[in-house]
């Protein structure tokens, strides 16, 4: 892997004045992937949003990443800060022509996808989580996890509990942390590993349908 960031890159599934208005979902994607790969799971979901994929700025291997990571799925609060300021640089202006905005995150993309809603909760609508977690921001004063306190944010969390990949200290602090921050819809999905499975995607499409398309 090396660090060199680039220029960000997006796919969206309508780009003409039929957008304007609409809901608008962002897909962030998990390590070492692009913006191709969850653009997909939009067909499963509801046609009433606009849908958004971004790649991540930085090389990760044949794909990209949000920011570095260890071995050990370690990171960097630093790079996660730069990474999530850059992203709403990205998705400000977008977010103006839009009813709502939604972020779906897959993995790191979660990471990412709750770290976005702690920095701009009053233009985040609602969370998917996918297999990811949330970070540990620890000195990182561009969260405002009291404002999530106050306004808790709407958020769908899949996850198969044997999930190989997320280690368990990442686990124990998004449970620890989403009672206090956010109004949780959760379930699990047992055996799909680090993985989407049909049966997340119809729960996911319920979630959007019921907390998101009904407040539109």
């Amino acid at each position: 892997m090396t660090n060199q960031e680039h220029a960000p890159v997006a796919i969206i599934s309508r780009n003409d004045e039929t957008r304007l208005g609409t809901p608008l979902l962002v897909f962030l994607h998990g390590y070492g992937s692009n913006e191709q790969d969850l653009m997909g799971l939009s067909q499963h979901l509801p046609e009433e949003f606009t849908y958004l994929s971004v790649r991540a700025p930085l090389q990760a291997g044949p794909g990209y990443s949000w920011f570095p990571l260890t071995q050990e799925i370690d990171y960097s609060i630093d790079a996660v800060a730069h990474s999530v300021q850059a992203l709403w640089v990205l998705l400000e202006p977008l977010a103006q022509q839009h009813s709502s905005v939604t972020l779906l995150g897959f993995s790191q993309g979660m990471a990412m996808a709750t770290s976005l809603a702690r920095y701009q909760r009053d233009s985040i609508d609602a969370v998917v989580g996918l297999s990811g977690f949330a970070v540990d921001p620890q000195p990182l004063e561009i969260f405002d996890d009291a404002k999530l306190e106050e306004y808790p944010l709407p958020m769908f969390w899949g996850r198969d509990l044997a999930d190989p990949v997320i280690t368990q200290d990442k686990i124990e602090y998004t449970l620890a942390w989403v009672p206090k921050h956010t109004e949780l819809t959760s379930e699990t999905y047992p055996q799909i590993g680090h993985s989407v499975c049909m049966e997340e995607l119809q729960d996911v499409a319920e979630f959007l349908n019921t907390v998101v398309l009904k407040k539109n």
